[in-house]
């Protein structure tokens, strides 16, 4: 098809009929297209009522970023007309309190909440030592004490303790990582008025959370940074990046999807809403925004890196999670069995970490960026979100 072009000499024998047949082909092709865009146009429109509800300038929803920001990242975002996030995995309920607390007094605008629910793994005596062993010289070479690494979970599953601090000032949305917490938990969660959200890495995850109470889906490409939202299996060949699992998810699913995973610039909204998406979620790109509380460390990597700097990683929690290469991974590699199961390989890192920052080096930081980071630039939160609202009220309906 050369869409109105003249065909190149060597084709210009084509008959008559094989003309008629390729235009027919283009009127098919475009057809399926206008079909498939309707279909979507449908969907959106009886699927995003909630969504429309939260009163947003437009859906650009801002990610929860354990580790690099904290309440002021979620005010900005929340106060430009997006939808700000507060990360609570790594938070203790009383600072979570705080935070909630801190938001509210800055903004009536609405927010999430994030959190894990993962189940906490069994006590693992001898995965610790086997971590411990691997991690020895490194303490040494950092004049750190290697007969006393440390050990214990670093992150916190939803419980009921954290229905209760949400009691206290309901959010507009509860978003999960790692499927959806117990039903009894669902149900306290939406009994306050809550929407629930949770992240879908395959088509069968999308399903599965339709099916469990989710009120929409977050469409979690490849791309992403920070952990994988897997839950249904630990099988990694079953990923997609985002412009092929978003038509899937849209499809197999009747709730709002929200994509996420790549996403930094105007281009990559225009995409995602072109897919069916009726909101995009944003991580990386909000990164180097001076309301984030991103290390100057973290920062000065995020600055130079590309996209293929970057690789999945089980080294910082023992879930694959996606940042930017650095001397561990490239050290035991980045998906070693050596870490223990999430979220365990955490604690023993931490004064790694501390360490080598304090020198200046990035060589044990958990480095979180998205493949799209060479996108990523230093910028208010709020110039962030307007210029992608732009894009997407510009993409048309």
């Amino acid at each position: 098809l050369f869409c109105g072009r003249a065909a190149p000499p060597h084709l210009s024998h084509r008959s008559a009929k094989t003309t008629v047949d390729a235009r027919k082909q283009r009127l098919r092709c475009r057809a399926i297209l206008s079909h498939t865009s309707a279909a979507w146009s449908r969907h959106n429109g009886c699927m995003n009522s909630w969504i429309d509800e939260l009163g947003l300038k437009a859906p650009i929803w801002q990610s929860p970023m354990a580790g690099v920001q904290h309440h002021a990242l979620a005010v900005a975002v929340s106060k430009a007309g997006g939808l700000g996030a507060l990360p609570a995995a790594m938070l203790t309920t009383e600072v979570l309190r705080e935070q909630m607390v801190a938001l509210r007094e800055q903004t009536d605008r609405p927010f999430q909440v994030n959190f894990f629910c993962h189940t906490s793994p069994a006590p693992q005596a001898q995965a610790l030592a086997r971590w411990a062993e691997a991690l020895r010289p490194f303490y040494r070479e950092l004049g750190l004490n290697d007969a006393e690494v440390p050990e214990g979970p670093g992150r916190t599953p939803f419980s009921a303790e954290w229905v209760d601090v949400l009691a206290t000032a309901p959010p507009a949305v509860v978003s999960f990582h790692f499927g959806l917490p117990a039903p009894e938990l669902l149900d306290q969660v939406k009994a306050l008025g809550c929407k629930v959200v949770s992240s879908a890495t395959t088509v069968p995850e999308a399903v599965w959370l339709e099916q469990h109470g989710a009120d929409a889906v977050i469409a979690q490409g490849l791309e992403a940074g920070g952990h994988r939202g897997m839950f249904l299996s630990d099988d990694l060949n079953g990923q997609q990046g985002l412009m092929t699992l978003l038509p899937q998810v849209v499809a197999a699913v009747n709730l709002p999807v929200i994509a996420a995973g790549g996403i930094a610039t105007a281009a990559g909204v225009r995409a995602a809403k072109s897919l069916g998406a009726v909101a995009v979620q944003v991580g990386t790109a909000f990164m180097l925004a001076p309301e984030a509380t991103t290390s100057g460390v973290h920062r000065d990597v995020l600055r130079r890196a590309q996209g293929h700097d970057t690789a999945l990683t089980r080294l910082f929690t023992g879930r694959p999670a996606r940042g930017v290469r650095n001397r561990l991974m490239q050290a035991l590699g980045p998906m070693s069995d050596l870490a223990p199961e999430f979220p365990l390989a955490t604690a023993a890192i931490t004064p790694l970490r501390a360490a080598a920052e304090a020198q200046g080096r990035p060589d044990f930081s958990p480095l979180w960026a998205g493949q799209h980071v060479a996108a990523v630039r230093e910028k208010p939160a709020a110039e962030l979100v307007a210029e992608l609202a732009r894009a997407w009220h510009a993409s048309g309906a």
